[in-house]
């Protein structure tokens, strides 16, 4: 028999060891400690490992496909970016006719809230309708996806700033048919700015709104095109 702790070879029958003097019946192993349980990633770390992941190479259609539509949005958001941000140009955007039912139907959504957010949700519903296509695309995993819905948050919020620089003048035509000047309820932000006491402040909202759309526009497109890269990297070497 081998003693159990320093495994010297030891005589029949004997009770102890005599190399290391372990009395043989009350030897108890140490146990062995348990390693630590690595540190859950953080939310943020989740987020960035979800937005910069890169699918499989071997679908080569499906890449063309992406290139195709970030050079639509690459031309589209240039051709946006170079549109005032006041007056109608905006607003005769193909993508203005998209937001719209999204706008009108956030109005009824947020209705039960009050009736500051009854006013304010038609902002919101086109607001968090292309938000909540960028983070369900992101979630099942299609970053370059996600980033598509992000440069339509971009272009929505830029889609609103018109509106809000209308508020004091009131000559944008509404859906009713009539300008603010002549439907003064349905004018989405002379209601909201002159119960926040901000109608002053029409302008600068305006271009603050006008501002965080191109940059979400702009990051958004940095974004797909690194995605797209990075895909057609490990396309032309062939990785899995």
């Amino acid at each position: 028999m081998r003693c159990p702790r320093c495994q010297q070879e030891q005589a029949e029958g004997q009770t102890e060891c005599g190399r290391c003097g372990v009395i043989f019946s009350q030897y108890r192993p140490r146990p062995r400690p348990e390693p630590a349980p690595a540190a859950a990633p953080s939310p943020g770390t989740r987020l960035l490992a979800r937005m910069f992941e890169i699918e499989p190479a071997g679908n080569p259609p499906l890449l063309l496909g992406r290139l195709l539509l970030f050079l639509g949005l690459l031309v589209w958001g240039i051709r946006l970016l170079l549109l005032p941000s006041q007056g109608p140009e905006l607003g005769e955007s193909f993508l203005h006719m998209v937001n719209l039912p999204f706008h009108e139907a956030g109005h009824f959504v947020f209705r039960p809230f009050g009736s500051f957010l009854h006013v304010l949700g038609g902002t919101l519903g086109q607001l968090l309708v292309p938000l909540l296509v960028s983070g369900a695309l992101l979630r099942e995993g299609d970053p370059f996806g996600a980033a598509a819905g992000l440069w339509w948050l971009g272009e929505s919020f830029m889609d609103c700033a018109p509106y809000i620089h209308d508020a004091r003048d009131r000559v944008l035509m509404l859906l009713s048919g009539e300008t603010g000047q002549e439907d003064w309820e349905g004018h989405d932000w002379y209601q909201l700015l002159s119960r926040l006491g901000w109608l002053r402040h029409d302008h600068l909202i305006a271009r603050m709104v006008w501002g965080l759309g191109a940059a979400l526009l702009l990051g958004a497109l940095a974004w797909a095109g690194y995605v797209l890269w990075r895909q057609s990297l490990k396309a032309g070497t062939g990785g899995s």
